[in-house]
């Protein structure tokens, strides 16, 4: 079974960004928030499962064998998120102190399509380079940040709107989009610039998907697609054995232009 990320390593990384030493844990965590985290956190993994089984009831789909393989190990991976969750919930706040355990690295192709089974045919959108896809990344973070921004963009953006996944070397960095046709706003723009997490749920799952990308050392972006769309990008650093074997970074071909 795959190991998740979990609140435990989630608020981990809270702290690490936080005032204190590097590395360090606060004596006592904000109940609060916890609770905030847990209830968005459980949130996901339930709407993806509820998203998923509904696809392979659907007998109108003609699903594909690579596309049930892609559902069912996303729907693997999504109840191993909520015993995680559970866990971690009924543990009480001295779990959150535990060390971390390392985090397996996969290609991220196959991350790839799991998210992409999220999202019904007729609306998906999905090109990777051969590069990108082969580059290691860590595993249970990288699958639910994109899982969550692909949630976030079925629930926010337009009901029929497309949904894109790409992915492609660009610079020093691996560039992951996740594309909807809605728009960027205020809202959007003060959650990717907030320091703490807002009151409330509005926000939490973009600021949540940001810890997760500080993590390893990335960053999240907003740009504004043409002719219309959003797309927020995550971009983290290549790893060692990740390299582009012509020497070039180049985006996926077909991709959204953005400004």
């Amino acid at each position: 079974m795959r190991e998740r990320q979990g609140v435990r390593g989630l608020l981990r990384g809270v702290f690490r960004s936080g005032s204190g030493p590097t590395g360090t844990v606060p004596p006592e965590v904000d109940p609060e928030l916890l609770l905030r985290v847990l209830c968005h956190e459980f949130r996901t993994p339930i709407s993806t499962l509820t998203s998923l089984t509904r696809t392979l009831a659907d007998e109108r789909r003609d699903l594909t064998g690579a596309d049930r393989r892609a559902i069912t190990e996303l729907a693997r991976d999504q109840a191993a998120h909520l015993q995680s969750l559970l866990r971690d919930a009924t543990a009480g706040t001295g779990a959150l102190v535990s060390p971390p355990r390392p985090e397996p690295t996969v290609p991220l192709a196959g991350i790839l399509r799991e998210a992409a089974g999220l999202v019904p045919v007729g609306r998906r959108r999905a090109r990777a380079t051969r590069s990108a896809g082969s580059c290691p990344v860590p595993a249970g973070r990288t699958r639910q940040v994109l899982v969550n921004l692909v949630e976030n963009a079925l629930r926010h953006g337009p009901v029929e709107g497309q949904v894109g996944l790409y992915a492609a070397l660009r610079g020093p960095g691996l560039s992951i989009l996740v594309t909807d046709e809605g728009r960027v706003d205020d809202a959007l723009l003060a959650a990717l610039r907030r320091p703490a997490p807002g009151a409330g749920m509005s926000g939490l799952g973009l600021w949540i998907v940001r810890q997760l990308v500080a993590a390893d050392g990335g960053a999240l972006r907003a740009h504004r697609l043409r002719p219309r769309g959003v797309a927020l990008e995550v971009v983290l650093p290549l790893a060692n054995d990740c390299a582009d074997p012509s020497g070039t970074r180049v985006g996926p071909a077909g991709s959204p232009a953005w400004g």
